[in-house]
C-alpha cells in the first residue's frame, strides 16, 4: 500500500472539529469554523483519493540524489538575494534582515518518522550553516511547510526569531519553542525593523490531522522594504488573488512561485500550479525576476522529478519570456537580484 496516498486520504477526507480560529470578521471568507478560498473549488472525498490511487500514473524518483550542502555566502545583504534551501525553504536577505521561508528540514513530510513522503536528498544549506535568522514565515501549516521538528531546532539556534503565520497556526508554533509569533489574515500588515510584512491570499488548504481540514488559514508573504516588493507564495492554485495582488502591489523585484507537485491535474489543480500556470502568475503579478520552489525534494505527487524543470522551460519559451526572468534554483545556490 502506498504510504504517501494514506496520509493523503487522511487529511483529505477528515471530518471537521471545533473551530480553532474565533473572530467575529476575517478578511478570508471563514463561516464560523472553516476558512475558503476566494475561488470555488471541489471538496475532495475519500472516494476521490483512491480514484487518483488506482489510476494513478506516478514516475519513478530517485530513491536518493547525492548533493554536497553549501554555505550562504553572505551574513547580511543590503540589497535583495535568496538562497534556495530545499522545496519552499528559501533564505531571503534583505534590508540587512535574513528571513526564511517554510523551513523543511525533516527527513519525513508527516507525523510519522517511520512513514510518509521521505526527502531524496540533503537540504542545499545545513541548518547549523545559517546565518542569524531574524524572521521565519510559515506559509500554511502542511508537514513539509510546517516543520514543528525544524522548528524546534531553529528556535534553540535563532530563539529571537520573529514568526509571522496564518490565523489559528500560533498553537502549534509556540509548541516549538518560539515566543514571538504573530498570527495573520489575508492582507493584514505588520512591520519589524523596516520592512513591512503582509500575509496575502493564496488557494489552497490547510490541515495537519483527520479533524482540523482548513480550521486554520493558508496563504503567502509580501515583503516591502527599501529593494521593493518581494513575493513568496507558499502553496497555491492559480486564481483570482492573483491580480489582487498585481493590483495592490503595481509589481515586484522577485517571486517565489511553486512549480511542482501539479500531477494529475483533476486532482491538483484547485492546489497545486503546474509550470504553465506559474509563469501566467509571473506575467500577471509583474514580476521582474521569479525563482520556482516546491521541487525536487520529495515526492507528493504524480510527475517525475524532473518534469517541474522542463515544463517550465517549455512554458516559458511559449510565453515568449527570457531565460533568465524565471530560473529553476540550484540546491543551496544563492542568487544576488539587486
Amino acid at each position: 500500500m502506498n504510504l504517501r496516498i494514506i496520509l493523503l486520504a487522511l487529511l483529505i477526507s477528515g471530518c471537521s472539529a471545533s473551530a480553532k480560529v474565533e473572530r467575529a470578521h476575517t478578511n478570508a471568507p471563514f463561516d464560523g469554523e472553516r476558512f475558503h478560498n476566494y475561488d470555488p473549488q471541489p471538496e475532495r472525498s475519500a472516494w476521490d483519493v483512491w480514484k487518483w490511487r488506482f489510476s494513478s500514473n506516478k514516475k519513478e524518483w530517485p530513491e536518493w540524489i547525492e548533493s554536497t550542502p553549501q554555505k550562504i555566502p553572505y551574513e547580511r545583504v543590503d540589497g535583495l538575494s535568496a538562497t534556495f534551501i530545499n522545496h519552499s525553504t528559501f533564505l531571503i536577505q534583505t534590508d540587512g534582515l535574513n528571513i526564511l521561508t517554510d523551513p523543511f528540514f525533516s527527513y519525513r513530510a508527516s507525523p510519522f518518522t517511520w512513514a510518509g513522503p521521505k526527502r531524496v536528498r540533503d537540504a542545499g544549506v545545513r541548518m547549523e550553516d545559517l546565518p542569524p535568522v531574524d524572521i521565519i514565515l510559515i506559509s500554511h501549516n502542511h508537514y513539509e511547510h510546517m516543520d514543528k521538528p525544524a522548528l524546534e531546532k531553529l528556535h534553540r539556534l535563532f530563539p529571537d526569531a520573529a514568526v509571522y503565520t496564518g490565523l489559528g497556526n500560533v498553537p502549534d508554533v509556540l509548541e516549538t519553542g518560539f515566543k514571538n509569533v504573530t498570527e495573520m489574515d489575508w492582507w493584514e500588515e505588520a512591520e519589524f525593523k523596516g520592512l513591512k510584512i503582509t500575509f496575502v491570499p493564496a488557494r489552497h488548504f490547510s490541515a495537519r490531522t483527520l479533524r482540523d481540514r482548513n480550521m486554520t488559514l493558508w496563504g503567502g508573504f509580501v515583503l516591502t522594504g527599501r529593494s521593493g516588493n518581494i513575493y513568496f507564495a507558499g502553496d497555491t492554485a492559480k486564481g483570482s488573488h492573483d491580480k489582487m495582488l498585481a493590483d495592490k502591489f503595481g509589481g515586484f523585484e522577485l517571486a517565489v512561485i511553486p512549480i511542482g507537485a501539479y500531477e494529475p491535474r483533476w486532482f491538483m489543480q484547485y492546489s497545486h500550479v503546474n509550470p504553465e500556470e506559474a509563469v501566467r502568475i509571473h506575467q500577471e503579478i509583474n514580476s521582474k525576476f521569479s525563482i520556482g520552489s516546491h521541487f525536487g525534494t520529495i515526492q507528493l505527487t504524480d510527475e517525475g522529478i524532473d518534469e517541474p524543470i522542463e515544463g517550465l522551460i517549455k512554458a516559458k519559451e511559449a510565453a515568449g519570456l527570457k531565460e533568465a526572468e524565471f530560473i529553476v534554483p540550484e540546491f543551496g545556490a544563492t542568487y544576488i537580484v539587486k
